[in-house]
């Protein structure tokens, strides 16, 4: 799947680092050239800097190939205008777009070219399950093109993962992970990072359940 993702906020990023996990071609952009430059070497999409309700930029950025684009700016304005430019003129199949303020949610239907709304407030696992159409729920979230479960799970201070390298986690058979979220941000799970209470990460497994992943942490 090829899925352009507008906005490199926490939710834009984490959205793209699961996607990107999970075997699909992402792009990432945002319209903020310190940020898309803090992210580079960060993450294994593809980031550009750029207005996305530019058409041209939209074009640039891939959305004429694009299976999924994900309006996911803190501007309610933006991300109606990049749903509206995706559809409407890229022909886009399926749009998803965050919608920041509830009193705006009623503008974000099909008029727009809004396929899913999701409110700021939706758990970042559902957002992406609304965005990609799965409907095959294992764990959090099974990504129906690929073939895989995305599982989360954080460390508490009691975990006995704490202090340990991400090389001395012993994972089930076939799971990978895919990003620790510290402080915030999505990070490169490099084999020597070290895991901190407060640390979330997004596991993607072929095979392994839920209790084994966290079992694996705990």
């Amino acid at each position: 799947m090829r899925a352009l993702i507008a906005g490199a906020g926490r939710l834009g990023t984490q959205i793209a680092q699961v996607l990107a996990a999970a075997r699909n071609d992402v792009t990432l952009v945002d319209v903020d050239e310190d940020r898309v430059a803090e992210l580079d070497g960060h993450l294994p999409v593809r980031l550009l800097a750029g207005d996305a309700c530019e058409p041209a930029f939209l074009e640039e950025a891939g959305a004429l190939t694009a299976d999924l684009v994900v309006a996911a700016t803190g501007e309610d304005e933006d991300n109606l205008v990049i749903s509206l430019l995706a559809k409407r003129q890229f022909t886009v199949p399926r749009v998803a777009a965050r919608v920041n303020d509830a009193e705006n949610t009623w503008l974000f239907d099909q008029s727009w070219g809004v396929d899913t709304a999701v409110p700021a407030a939706t758990p970042l696992i559902s957002l992406i399950e609304e965005a990609t159409g799965a409907t095959d729920t294992v764990a959090l979230l099974r990504l129906s093109k690929a073939g895989v479960d995305v599982i989360e799970t954080a460390i508490t201070p009691e975990s006995s993962a704490v202090g340990r390298t991400l090389a001395g986690i012993r994972l089930p058979t076939g799971a990978v992970i895919a990003t620790v979220i510290r402080d915030g941000q999505p990070t490169v799970p490099a084999p020597e990072m070290r895991l901190q209470p407060g640390d979330e990460l997004l596991i993607v497994s072929h095979a392994a359940t839920e209790q084994e992943i966290h079992a694996a942490f705990q």
